[in-house]
């Protein structure tokens, strides 16, 4: 269940936000200013944070700037009157993730922050730990070598760039470390999950529209073109887009300019663009699904990432950053990793890539104990992945390596230590967490459905009985 943080010094207007939220199944919790806002947010974090923008004490251009600074992925949802749009849009440019002006229509912030919500989910948002994404980046294996020289060549440029890779190898941080080499790095750096954006509201949110342009349209809004004016616009998923929107898209970049929904005035605009995806263009292209001139367009300079898998040099370094990274956020102290985990981190073929590295090390801190993450620390299907398998054995050599009837077989072992350690990474988190079996669940990243299978399958909990409430 998404957490939203509701801002509002407005009390009616605040219990009409939550209760909303709440309805479409949201875990909501309010506060009246910006003051009290960052402090339930600095003590319980958010997933999605919704603010007016005008508020006594703290107000909510604070409000962005405090969040985006400890926790650049949560997105930031700015509430505003009419009047004060153009502080909105500022607030865009700063990073916010939209805004929504007053008096509001229910289902357009339903929409705004259903999108929120799945692009927090499923972006690869990365946490610049100094406001340098290049430096950020981890990795001295041949591969990254090559893109850090593509990186310094092309980042002071106007040239487009077009990121490939499997999902979690990080293309978001190139864009940014691209963004951030650059003139343009005071500039707004916009970006958009194409993926997050229904097919039928893709060419407002690019273009922007004019009041009146269709139903719901109570004011104008300006698009991320606009928004990105002078800055860089980063396309994720830009497969994604359909095919009778990518015209107005080819057009818009060879052109430089386009006309919001519902307008006839021409908008100019100074934009670099950075597009990424995570599948193969050229079988799009086959399938009829993506233009092949835009493709031309996007693919000035291709930057490939590599999967974890082919870069298991960089696993070492790459573990010790987000240890670093995670002791501070956990406040543990942790020194590293020890020798039998490293071979086992080296040895799992990682297909969540580097974000599935990340989150791992999160969840393995959290319940490490001792100085160093060993191997009984790491999960059963991390534990099971570093061998590499032996080539098949004959069958005469399959029946002398039988075990004796009665011995239990190496997978009959396996299967009870994955078990034991199953069981303790449940107990431990349902102590962590006070018994409450939905936070112990997000904290394992499973089901709260699942988790209360394995709770009676292990006996860690009579049936019925439960701490949520």
């Amino acid at each position: 269940m998404a957490k939203v943080l509701v801002l509002d010094d407005e009390t009616n207007l605040r219990k009409v936000l939550a209760a909303m939220l709440r309805r479409n199944g949201y875990e909501v919790t309010v506060a009246a200013d910006g003051e009290q806002g960052l402090a339930e947010f600095e003590k319980n974090g958010a997933d999605i944070v919704v603010t007016d923008l005008v508020m006594p004490k703290v107000g909510g251009m604070e409000v962005l700037r405090a969040v985006n600074s400890s926790r650049p992925d949560v997105p930031v949802i700015i509430i505003t009157a009419h009047g004060t749009v153009d502080s909105a849009v500022e607030a865009i440019k700063l990073g916010a993730f939209d805004y929504i002006t007053k008096p509001f229509d229910q289902a357009e912030i339903q929409s705004v922050v259903a999108k929120a919500i799945k692009q927090h989910e499923s972006a690869q948002r990365w946490v610049r730990d100094d406001g340098k994404a290049r430096q950020a980046m981890v990795g001295d294996s041949p591969q990254m070598a090559e893109i850090f020289k593509v990186i310094d060549k092309v980042a002071d440029t106007p040239s487009t760039v077009l990121i490939t890779g499997e999902s979690g190898t990080g293309k978001e941080l190139i864009a940014s470390a691209l963004h951030d080499g650059s003139a343009r790095r005071e500039k707004p750096l916009i970006k958009i999950n194409c993926a997050a954006i229904p097919k039928d509201l893709m060419e407002s949110e690019l273009f922007g529209y004019e009041r009146g342009a269709f139903t719901g349209a109570v004011t104008s809004k300006p698009g991320r073109f606009e928004l990105a004016d002078g800055g860089t616009l980063f396309l994720d998923e830009i497969a994604e887009i359909p095919v009778e929107m990518q015209v107005k898209l080819l057009r818009a970049l060879q052109e430089s300019e386009f006309e919001r929904v519902g307008g006839i005035k021409t908008v100019r605009v100074d934009v670099r663009l950075i597009a990424a995806t995570n599948r193969d263009l050229s079988a799009e292209i086959e399938a009829g699904r993506f233009r092949k001139d835009l493709f031309y367009r996007l693919n000035v300079v291709p930057v490939v990432l590599p999967p974890l898998r082919e870069r298991k040099g960089d696993i070492p370094m790459l573990a010790q950053h987000f240890i670093e990274k995670y002791n501070r956020k956990l406040n543990k102290k942790i020194g590293g990793v020890s020798e039998d985990a490293l071979l086992l981190l080296q040895g799992y073929p990682w297909p969540g890539n580097i974000r599935e590295l990340e989150n791992l090390m999160e969840r393995v801190l959290l319940f490490a104990d001792g100085p160093l993450i060993t191997g009984k620390d790491l999960p059963e299907p991390v534990r099971g992945g570093a061998p590499v398998a032996p080539a098949e054995p004959a069958a005469e050599e399959k029946k002398a390596a039988s075990p004796p009837p009665g011995e239990a077989s190496l997978k009959d072992i396996v299967r009870q230590k994955a078990a034991e350690l199953e069981k303790d990474l449940i107990a431990k988190a349902l102590e962590e967490t006070g018994g409450n079996v939905t936070r112990a669940a997000k904290l394992l990243q499973i089901s709260r459905k699942s988790l209360q299978t394995k709770m009676k399958e292990f006996g860690l909990r009579d049936e019925g009985e439960d701490k949520d409430s």
